[in-house]
């Protein structure tokens, strides 16, 4: 629903991938604003757990917030959850907002099946629960990747997605047209939202912002993929939560870009790292990878218009939040695998 709607009576609803760097804050975000929430996550490997831990033990702190571990392909797991759930024949959630995901542009094109089973199997799964125990809005994660190298910038959801660039964006496509499916066959109401680049405290260790702020507070070299001049539409993880609830919503069946509308060059990027932390980066320079985009930007108008939702941290005040963070946590922080 659009912020202002947060004074509504408090809903149920169900968060997949809790302990995930987006699914965690929308956790926290949704019990702060009454909301009764349910999180659920498998805590699968696909980077370095002890940042799954620690968001996790963050939401156990808060009184009331149910989490289960739990892997979307247990169908019987998940009828249990949602028999559980049901009661005096109601609904067992007001919604669902699946976020869980194996996420990544380069690791799908070496483990294609994985990204098939969790991003399509996953969903369909969740959908199908959502069909018998008749819970009416499903919030589906998506992702910019889908809009591939074709079309002009900033993107559009209207442009065509036909042409993905990467199994993990092939994935996310499959997904969309199933939740479709359910929306046209099933009445469910669906809300698909395309994140573009995520960053902030503890954040993926494979996306740009935490790896480098990592590898260059520790005097390690990073890996550049191309000259550096390739641009993100870096958004920060609040904003990011704050719009995956405005999408809760009716809407009937449709797709929002979150995004911060400002991309930055990667080689901006690094300057603002070696600011913050003090420290210069040392720079291994590699051919472009073919699965990668060479600049991503949204056009935001159509969340703003329809969510009464835009984006409030600036990138500067946000790596901000993320340095600190790291340096905040540095025993363990400098653990973490980010290769």
């Amino acid at each position: 629903m659009p912020d202002s709607s947060f004074s509504t009576p408090p809903q149920k609803v169900l968060v997949t991938g809790a302990a995930g760097f987006i699914g965690s804050r929308v956790c926290a975000l949704l019990h702060e604003q009454g909301y009764a929430v349910t999180g659920l996550d498998s805590f699968n490997d696909a980077y370095d757990v002890r940042l799954k831990d620690w968001r996790w033990a963050q939401l156990e702190k808060r009184p009331g917030l149910e989490l289960h571990r739990l892997d979307l392909g247990d169908v019987a797991g998940l009828t249990s959850l949602f028999e559980k759930q049901a009661s005096g024949g109601s609904a067992p959630f007001d919604a669902v907002i699946n976020l869980a995901a194996r996420a990544g542009v380069r690791a799908s094109v070496e483990f294609p099946a994985v990204y098939v089973e969790a991003n399509v199997s996953g969903s369909l799964n969740l959908l199908e629960m959502c069909r018998k125990f008749g819970v009416k809005k499903f919030v589906l994660a998506s992702t910019s990747s889908l809009y591939g190298k074709e079309h002009p910038t900033p993107y559009r959801e209207d442009m065509n997605t036909d042409h993905q660039l990467s199994p993990y964006a092939a994935t996310k496509k499959a997904a969309e047209a199933m939740a479709y499916t359910y929306h046209f066959l099933h009445g469910l109401d669906i809300s698909v939202l395309r994140y573009f680049t995520v960053y902030g405290p503890a954040g993926r260790p494979d996306m740009t912002p935490l790896r480098f702020t990592q590898r260059i507070r520790e005097g390690r070299k990073i890996t550049v993929f191309g000259d550096g001049s390739q641009s993100r539409d870096f958004t920060y993880v609040d904003d990011i939560a704050r719009g995956t609830i405005a999408a809760l919503l009716p809407v009937g069946y449709d797709i929002f870009n979150l995004g911060s509308d400002q991309p930055l060059k990667l080689s901006e990027v690094i300057g603002l790292i070696e600011e913050l932390t003090g420290r210069k980066a040392q720079i291994d320079y590699r051919p472009w990878h073919p699965a990668d985009m060479m600049a991503t930007w949204a056009d935001i108008s159509k969340a703003r218009r329809v969510l009464g939702w835009e984006p409030k941290t600036d990138f500067r005040t946000g790596l901000q939040n993320l340095v600190a963070w790291y340096e905040e946590n540095r025993a363990w922080a400098t653990q973490i695998d980010t290769d």
